[in-house]
């Protein structure tokens, strides 16, 4: 294959190849930020009041059902062609991720540790910032890993409105110029990003939770043989 046509992008896109990745990362990203931190006190609600839970989870399955094209479809009249209409669908995806990830973490946090804040006079909001989030960290994470690889796959959809897919643009281009790499170059390179973002969540998990086991196996010393009596050794 030539490395040259690999990455020759076609002018009407008006990125390079760089530049596609970092549109594609923008694009990506910010809804998972949205989601986020809209997900935070979406969860606590749910966790304070367990009646919440149920239809919250209902209406972000259902709204995760709606395929993207109708989201654009309602969204174009109001935002146009622009990178707005494909991050609004993305952070109402990640919803349905992020909201079960951060309950069913918060909710695992021992009463005995929630009793011991609250007896120190550590209010609510404080309760919930400064010792049920950090103990929910790896539920979170796991929740923001799946949320992010989704989202950056489904941001090459937008391709279909004005080439706002980023690095989904090359699959149009590949079609419209036949040049297959361009395809090969837009698959490649996202399966990339997901990996690498993911990795990165990865070892951001690990920094903010040095107390969990590392997952090596503790070094035990050999077992020495027993020696038979009458024997020196």
């Amino acid at each position: 294959m030539n490395l040259d046509r690999f990455f020759d992008i076609p002018s009407d896109l008006q990125h390079s190849w760089a530049g596609l990745i970092g549109l594609h990362l923008r694009e990506a990203l910010l809804p998972v930020l949205a989601g986020l931190l809209l997900a935070l006190p979406l969860a606590q609600l749910c966790v304070r009041f367990r009646w919440l839970y149920p239809p919250v989870l209902g209406v972000t399955t259902v709204l995760y059902a709606v395929p993207s094209l109708a989201f654009f479809v309602v969204l174009i009249d109001y935002t146009g062609q622009t990178e707005l209409t494909v991050m609004i669908p993305l952070a109402v995806y990640s919803l349905v991720v992020l909201v079960p990830a951060i309950v069913d973490g918060v909710r695992s946090v021992p009463q005995e540790t929630l009793a011991a804040a609250t007896a120190m006079g550590i209010g609510p909001v404080r309760r919930y910032l400064q010792v049920q989030l950090p103990i929910a960290v790896p539920a979170i994470m796991a929740g923001l890993r799946v949320a992010t690889v989704s989202s950056i796959s489904l941001v090459s959809v937008g391709a279909l409105i004005g080439n706002q897919g980023a690095l989904g643009n090359l699959l149009a281009a590949a079609q419209k110029y036949d040049r297959p790499e361009l395809a090969l170059n837009s698959v490649l390179t996202t399966a990339a990003l997901a990996i690498v973002c993911d990795a990165l969540l990865v070892l951001l998990r690990v920094a903010l939770t040095p107390w969990m086991p590392s997952g090596r196996r503790p070094k035990t010393a050999p077992r020495q043989r027993p020696v038979p009596q009458g024997v020196t050794r």
